[in-house]
């Protein structure tokens, strides 16, 4: 396995109308991959990729990875399992940091939170956290929503997005702030 530098992969979930939530309601996720980011102040470093997509609550569906209703926090929960997905993905070993906005998402991630909804989803997060955790080492931490900050922005700008079943504003068009 070849060695990488610190990667901080950047997730975010969006509903539209997150209240009264069901199978049906429209819901994303984002995640943004950055080299170089050194974590502080409105984001450094370089976009290296980016990924998006609706949250899927069909189980028929392949790509269906547990989510039975489409909410802020099924989304959140979906970008930490494609962040994870990534990060088995790639024949690189290294330190990698999930960074979200969602306390709910990180806790409930590794454990240090019991779900009381959304369980199939957890399950399928959790078993993808300890799986990553066997092969590299991944930490998650906080980011405050809404600063200003350009990654974590960008993820929710891809999850809102996502969720509105649009295309992203391609990032060379993209500010801060957008949706």
């Amino acid at each position: 396995m070849a060695a990488a530098g610190v990667i901080r992969l950047y997730v975010d979930g969006s509903c539209l109308g997150n209240q009264n939530v069901d199978s049906q309601t429209p819901a994303g996720w984002g995640l943004v991959i950055v080299t170089g980011d050194t974590g502080l102040g409105k984001g450094s470093g370089e976009l290296f990729e980016e990924k998006s997509g609706k949250v899927i609550t069909d189980a028929s569906d392949e790509d269906f990875i547990g989510a039975e209703i489409g909410s802020n926090n099924t989304g959140e929960l979906s970008a930490f399992a494609h962040a994870l997905r990534w990060i088995l993905a790639r024949d690189v070993t290294g330190e990698y940091i999930i960074r979200t906005d969602s306390n709910y998402a990180g806790n409930i991630t590794d454990g240090t939170w019991n779900a009381k909804a959304n369980l199939a989803l957890v399950l399928r997060v959790r078993a993808l956290w300890d799986e990553v955790q066997k092969v590299s080492g991944v930490k998650w931490n906080h980011v405050r929503a809404h600063r200003g900050h350009r990654w974590n922005e960008r993820a929710d700008h891809l999850a809102a997005r996502a969720a509105a079943d649009e295309a992203p504003v391609p990032f060379t068009f993209w500010k801060p702030g957008m949706r």
